[in-house]
């Protein structure tokens, strides 16, 4: 009833589309999977009437991939950032991977394809387990592999009948994979799993075609046809490395399926087994339209056109190139656009669920300014740098260190009791030396200011003579200059966010760059733009602080304000979902510290921090207050 109300409520025009579909989904995602969908669909039409309405008629793409999300499934989603590099890894190549559209032909959706050189892939494999799904697109992907590999040339359709054309491909298929496992053995554990067809009574083209495939595919297969006896003895007689020896079975093997007398229909057939390609990327079609539509009946397939290659317009592609790293993403800076950097889960309070994939990071080159600007900020206040210097060096940040043989201690030393209990016997005064003690003698911290840029940092503060920026920036060149006087790894970062599928970060100083006067160009270079989507920066951030080696990692967050967006009308939301992301950071060993400029939301940054590790200040004079409030926590 609940779900039924929000509807009615936020998209009245979907709720009879959704009774309609509902036993459908129910079925499929279960109550609580239909509510974290349905929310999904408002949220993402960002209140356009004629995107609900596609969303829930499933004519949308996306409304697919986030119900196979909801009902757990395995989709090409969750699994085109994985299969990019292994096929790398495989054959040396990264060719365009596609998703199936959606509104294809139910064939075309269950199986695979390739056209040149892009790969075409399922949307999702129904009815296979995650584990198994994630096997078979490996499969899939190995297996188009080594067409690309090894089939050298298109076969002409010239006039060969559908049965013959299905069968070549099939033989095709057979002599690729016999190269492929030669030049990679462990091929063969991928692939044979998927052929699990036995010897049965049934006579029948697709029966005998997936029965054929698995006597070619693995030799410990015993088949008493003596079609398929034939077919295996003929391809074994013959050189892999002839192309053609395909051509050539497969007519002889179209020929006598004739005079069995059984049936083929093209507009049924399936492929089998599931990780093989519909084979439409083996066939020259040439000129004729005819011929082409023949063919494609029988592949159960639409030739992809490269206009597909848009087709998801909201994805940033990230290909690998053959002669980099295995599933490095080649990055080049643009002045204009951000790069997409990843792709984060958001939680959603209301129904207790992490939406995957739900926010795309990218990350935009740093303008550049006068850098005099932040060194006046910062040579304004050369009393408050000393003091912020000496509080900072004093800060004992590290793993505790135990002293032995202390005059007095938290512990007795066994050692040096022992030798005391030695030199009283011996008859000589045993040293008064037998405590021991943990001391935290250096400091080993690593951290990641992070600088909330959304457009009210331009408000300016109480007094108003300076931005809500200004203060950001001088704190930055304060902290920044004691840092690294004292040769500790810290980084710079600043975010804003315009929707959800445009969180900008930009890297103002990384942890192997030196501070100069370039990092201070960069933040005389920040202007305040957009919103706070905070959590999507956290998580961002936190990723990178979290590859650092130190004793403890500390991102230290400086903001205006609570979260929002444009696209988000419920407060609470971003509040609950960066509260989330401090969370899985702290399960990372992260701590994450926030001082709010000039804030009015001191009670949203305490939900979302916790309140000790919350602080607000109106002046840049606090910071010697809230340093050693902050170390101090670090050294518990």
């Amino acid at each position: 009833l609940l779900l039924v109300e929000y509807v009615s409520n936020s998209a009245p025009e979907s709720l009879a589309i959704l009774f309609a579909h509902m036993p459908q989904l129910l079925l499929q995602v279960g109550l609580e999977g239909l509510e974290s969908w349905t929310r999904i669909g408002i949220r993402m039409a960002e209140g356009d009437r004629e995107r609900r309405l596609r969303f829930f008629r499933l004519d949308d793409p996306s409304a697919i991939r986030w119900l196979q999300r909801a009902s757990g499934q395995i989709g090409f989603a969750d699994m085109e950032a994985k299969l990019r590099p292994f096929l790398t890894a495989l054959w040396g190549d990264s060719p365009p991977l596609r998703e199936t559209p959606s509104n294809a032909h139910e064939q075309t959706r269950r199986r695979a394809g390739f056209d040149g050189s892009v790969v075409r892939l399922p949307s999702s494999f129904p009815g296979f387990q995650s584990s198994d799904a994630g096997r078979l697109y490996r499969a899939v992907v190995a297996h188009i592999g080594a067409h690309l590999r090894f089939t050298r040339e298109r076969f002409p359709i010239g006039g060969l009948k559908p049965a013959q054309i299905a069968l070549v491909s099939l033989i095709e298929d057979a002599r690729v994979e016999q190269l492929a496992i030669r030049e990679l053995p462990g091929l063969a554990r991928l692939f044979l799993p998927f052929h699990t067809v036995q010897p049965s009574s049934a006579v029948t083209a697709p029966a005998l075609f997936a029965r054929l495939a698995r006597a070619l595919a693995d030799p410990s297969y015993e088949d008493p046809n003596p079609w398929i006896a034939k077919a295996r003895e003929a391809f074994l007689r013959e050189d892999p490395h002839d192309q053609q020896l395909s051509r050539r079975i497969g007519n002889l093997l179209g020929n006598d399926l004739g005079q069995m007398r059984i049936q083929f229909d093209p507009r049924n057939y399936v492929v089998q087994p599931p990780y093989r390609d519909d084979n439409l990327g083996l066939w020259d079609f040439g000129d004729d339209d005819s011929q082409a539509a023949d063919a494609e009946q029988v592949l159960s397939s639409a030739r992809i056109r490269q206009e597909e290659n848009d087709e998801r317009p909201d994805r940033v592609e990230q290909e690998s190139r053959p002669d980099g790293e295995a599933g490095r993403v080649q990055m080049e800076p643009l002045r204009m656009e951000g790069v997409l950097a990843a792709r984060y889960a958001e939680y959603d309070y209301v129904t207790g669920r992490e939406q995957p994939d739900w926010v795309s990071v990218k990350e935009y080159p740093a303008n550049a300014a006068p850098a005099e600007q932040v060194a006046r900020l910062r040579d304004e206040r050369g009393d408050l740098a000393g003091r912020v210097t000496a509080l900072i060096r004093s800060a004992r940040v590290s793993r505790a260190e135990r002293l032995r043989r202390q005059s007095e201690g938290e512990f007795l030393d066994i050692d040096a009791c022992i030798d005391a209990a030695i030199a009283r016997r011996i008859g000589e005064t045993p040293s008064p030396r037998i405590h021991g003690r943990y001391e935290r003698r250096s400091r080993d911290l690593s951290v990641l200011l992070l600088l909330d840029v959304s457009q009210s940092t331009n408000d300016r503060v109480a007094n108003g003579r300076r931005t809500v920026l200004d203060i950001e920036r001088q704190a930055a060149a304060l902290l920044s200059q004691a840092m690294s006087g004292l040769d500790d790894p810290f980084a710079i970062a600043a975010f804003c966010s315009d929707r959800r599928e445009d969180v900008r970060y930009t890297r103002i100083k990384d942890f192997s760059q030196p501070y100069d006067s370039l990092v201070e160009a960069r933040l005389a270079g920040l202007q305040g733009s957009f919103s706070t989507r905070l959590g999507a920066a956290i998580r961002h951030a936190g990723a990178d602080l979290a590859t650092q080696r130190s004793y403890r990692r500390l991102l230290l967050v400086v903001s205006d304000g609570e979260p929002s967006d444009i696209d988000v009308e419920d407060r609470r939301y971003l509040v609950e979902d960066a509260r989330k992301a401090v969370q899985g950071l702290s399960r990372l060993g992260v701590n994450t510290f926030c001082v709010g400029l000039d804030s009015n939301a001191e009670s949203y940054l305490g939900r979302i921090f916790g309140q000790k590790n919350a602080f607000s200040i109106a002046t840049i004079d606090r910071l010697t207050d809230l340093l050693p409030k902050l170390y101090l926590a670090l050294g518990r």
